[in-house]
């Protein structure tokens, strides 16, 4: 049963540095960044998700293809794992472009248990 929290997204550049400051976990095909949100800034149930791409990932085609596959694989394992009140960012690799979806989708998942883990050890 899927929880009901808002998903809403990262666009300021200070927020993606807050972010890289929290908890990590990388893989070979996305990374994942999070951290508690300030408890002014939005809501207990809104989970905040930015999207990057470096220049090591290829061309703008590439990014973008990249980009978009991170955005529809968070839209369908975000409710379910992300912890509300945190940020988080997802970071495309070069495997991103290529890799069947499934792939993205189990690196993710991953991921987001892992942070998840870090993150409520350090809200406790």
């Amino acid at each position: 049963m899927r929880r009901t929290i808002t998903i809403g997204r990262l666009k300021r550049r200070r927020e993606f540095l807050a972010a890289a400051r929290g908890r990590k976990s990388g893989g070979p095909i996305v990374g994942l960044q999070g951290i508690k949100q300030r408890p002014s800034e939005t809501p207990d149930q809104t989970v905040r998700i930015g999207f990057t791409c470096s220049k090591k990932v290829g061309n703008a085609v590439a990014r973008n293809r990249a980009r978009r596959r991170l955005k529809a694989a968070a839209a369908e394992l975000a409710p379910d794992l992300a912890i509300p009140g945190c940020d988080y960012v997802l970071v495309g690799r070069t495997a991103t472009v290529n890799v069947p979806f499934d792939r993205i989708k189990n690196d993710l998942r991953r991921a987001f248990k892992e942070v998840g883990k870090r993150l409520e050890d350090n809200i406790s």
